[in-house]
């Protein structure tokens, strides 16, 4: 039987971090937050704050692969980020594909009439939980498979 887990999702960018966070049987993703990048990498409170909150057991990344599925500069720097972020607060840290996150959360926005200046914030915790449901319906197919 696969124990059920509470997990961060991190869209990570150059400006703001995406936060959200999945129901405690690691079913149901939701947006949680937006933070400023650098100053969340440099001293990380916000985020600790909200770890002591959430109690997630796993962070998952979203890392921005290119297209053909091969990482490059950026997912490279996302990728430094959130071993440093786990480190800084002693959590592992999971990376998963999060190409058109992004794209597909302002489209979801703008349908339900979001326009791009209201979405300057939001779009980014949107996209974190987008990466995340995604996360957690692979881990969950993953593990119906196992006996």
């Amino acid at each position: 039987m696969i124990r059920a887990v509470r997990v961060l999702g991190l869209d990570i960018g150059s400006v703001r971090i995406g936060v959200a966070v999945s129901d405690p049987s690691g079913t149901v993703a939701t947006p949680l937050a937006v933070l400023d990048a650098r100053r969340t990498l440099v001293d990380g409170d916000e985020l600790r704050a909200i770890v002591e909150e959430q109690h997630p057991d796993l962070i998952v990344v979203g890392l921005p692969v290119t297209m053909s599925g091969e990482e490059g500069p950026q997912a490279r720097a996302v990728r430094e980020a959130g071993e440093a972020l786990g480190r800084m607060l002693g959590l592992p840290v999971a990376f998963f594909d999060e190409r058109l996150t992004t794209v597909q959360a302002s489209a979801a926005m703008r349908a339900h009439g979001s326009g791009a200046r209201t979405q300057r914030g939001r779009v980014d915790k949107v996209a974190a939980a987008l990466l995340l449901q995604a996360y957690l319906d692979s881990s969950k197919k993953e593990g119906s498979d196992e006996p």
